[in-house]
């Protein structure tokens, strides 16, 4: 095992997560609060995203695993992220009646940062032997979200206006801080990461087949029944989570009417015990199995969401974000895992864009039904909010069918 590398690939998702968790928080609400864009059309952003992924993201994973330039796909993309966020800073900084201007250089950061995900994820395989996987894919989770806790402290006397620097005041201060810290910790990784050495590759390579063959490659990759339901209620569960994780503060905001600073501190609570869970769950993914992990999981989050919707107490909601934090460090951990055993080694890169567009593609429905929920039942009011928290479930729960067919092949050394 390369420590050298694991340490600089959990540092990278420290980086990426400060500047994402702050435009999470304070760009969401920038938009609808601030600047009156209704919620549809923030989730529409996503939407859009999760489009120009599906018609890149794999192809360029094609590539990647034929000519073995993963990581120069992956410093590109790094790279483009940062100037994309960097548009959205000085945009809502300097020019924030530019509201249009301001969420297309989002979409773009955010469509770049889940492209890099596809050759991140899949550089597991490389740092770590089989038995570690959990493990090592649980510390770079605890990295993620302990740069979500770095981003959120270092960024709140900003956003409460205790500090002012140039431009709006406001939320629109903490976006340029974030953005240049995530470039400035993200450079040793483009710099010192090294994958073991691979024999030269230099095939010809024509778009146009790349994009004929997709299909039938797609075809080859899901023809094991395993990957095939994995990837299915990966879709759906993880629908569920990332958009309650994307609409997290607007809940907080339109059903308890929640300040900004309390926000912020409910937020590094839950960081937290994501941290335990990324750590607690690797270990017990790697000692029981991913399968059992991972149906205990998606289980609970299937008896969270109406908790969440129905909790009327908001000290007995703040408990229940706290276990949420938990579920939402367990999750990704395992199933990053599970996609590495799952994934022929020769098909790594384009498998996981694939699960990275899983991933955001299921950010198609989840956005649309919670947008069409909060805009068409408006006259209720915040309880709109709440059924759409409670209908996450429902996606969740289909998620957790397909996910008992899967079959994973376990460690040996596998407690049953």
């Amino acid at each position: 095992m390369n420590r050298k590398n694991v340490f600089l690939w959990t540092i990278y998702d420290f980086a990426n997560s400060i500047v994402t968790i702050v435009f999470f928080l304070y760009f969401s609400q920038w938009l609808v609060v601030d600047k009156g864009v209704p919620d549809f059309w923030y989730n529409m952003i996503f939407t859009i995203g999760s489009a120009l992924l599906l018609l890149t993201a794999p192809v360029l994973g094609s590539i990647a695993d034929k000519t073995g330039r993963q990581q120069k796909y992956f410093n590109k993309i790094t790279v483009l992220t940062f100037l994309c966020f960097l548009g959205a800073s000085f945009t809502t900084l300097f020019f924030s009646q530019k509201i249009f201007l301001a969420a297309l250089f989002f979409l773009l950061a955010n469509y770049f940062y889940q492209f890099s995900f596809v050759f991140y994820n899949a550089f597991l395989h490389h740092i770590a032997p089989k038995e570690k996987w959990g493990r090592i894919s649980g510390i770079g989770q605890a990295g993620n979200w302990l740069g979500e806790i770095a981003g959120l402290l270092i960024t709140l006397p900003l956003a409460s206006g205790a500090i002012y620097f140039i431009g709006e005041a406001g939320r629109a201060q903490t976006f340029l801080p974030a953005a240049v810290l995530f470039f400035i910790l993200a450079l040793p990784m483009l710099l010192f990461f090294k994958l073991p050495k691979q024999e030269s590759q230099n095939p010809q390579i024509s778009l146009r087949e790349e994009y004929k063959n997709q299909w039938n490659q797609f075809k080859e990759l899901v023809k094991d029944p395993n990957m095939k339901y994995f990837l299915i209620a990966y879709f759906f569960f993880n629908d569920a989570i990332i958009t309650a994780s994307n609409n997290f503060p607007i809940f907080l905001q339109n059903v308890f009417a929640v300040p900004d600073n309390i926000k912020s501190m409910i937020l590094v609570g839950i960081l937290a015990t994501s941290v335990i869970g990324a750590l607690c769950s690797g270990w017990v993914a790697d000692k029981i199995g991913l399968k059992k992990t991972l149906t205990i999981l998606i289980g609970s989050w299937v008896i969270l969401f109406p908790v969440l919707g129905l909790v009327q107490n908001f000290s007995l909601f703040v408990a229940c974000t706290i276990v949420m934090g938990f579920l939402f460090g367990s999750i990704w951990t395992v199933t990053r895992a599970a996609m590495t055993v799952l994934t022929p080694l020769e098909k790594l890169n384009f498998g996981f864009s694939f699960y990275t567009l899983a991933e955001r593609v299921s950010t198609f429905l989840g956005p649309l039904a919670c947008g069409l929920i909060t805009s068409l039942l408006i006259n209720l009011g915040p309880t709109r909010y709440r059924l759409a928290a409670i209908s996450m479930a429902v996606f969740v729960a289909i998620g957790l069918y397909f996910v008992r067919k899967v079959e994973i092949k376990e460690n040996p050394k596998v407690i049953s």
